[in-house]
């Protein structure tokens, strides 16, 4: 799940690491030690692109930039999601009746 969101946050522009904390923060409680390893291995695996930009309010910031593999794995996983919920609503409402 956090994984979706870091890239479906990505989709419409470039993020810091912070700011892309701060944003799924606001959907779910997470924390920088919960993000940074998985910007990372996104990283690693090609789905996201980085680079420096100085920063007016402090030091250099490192941005992410999603590839098309990472437009493409963000797809599939809304995907996969959308059918994981389906089902769970479905599981929930047979066993609440």
């Amino acid at each position: 799940m956090l994984e979706l969101l870091v890239l479906s946050i990505v989709l419409d522009k470039d993020r810091y690491g912070y700011e892309l904390v701060e944003e799924v923060s606001q959907t779910v409680d997470v924390n920088e030690g919960t993000i940074y390893p998985i910007l990372k291995r996104l990283t690693n695996e090609g789905l996201f692109e980085t680079y420096l930009e100085e920063s007016k309010e402090g030091p250099i910031r490192k941005y992410y930039h999603i590839t098309a593999k990472g437009i493409q794995r963000q797809k599939e996983i809304v995907t996969e999601w959308i059918e994981f919920s389906k089902n769970v609503s479905k599981f929930l409402k047979e066993r609440t009746k």
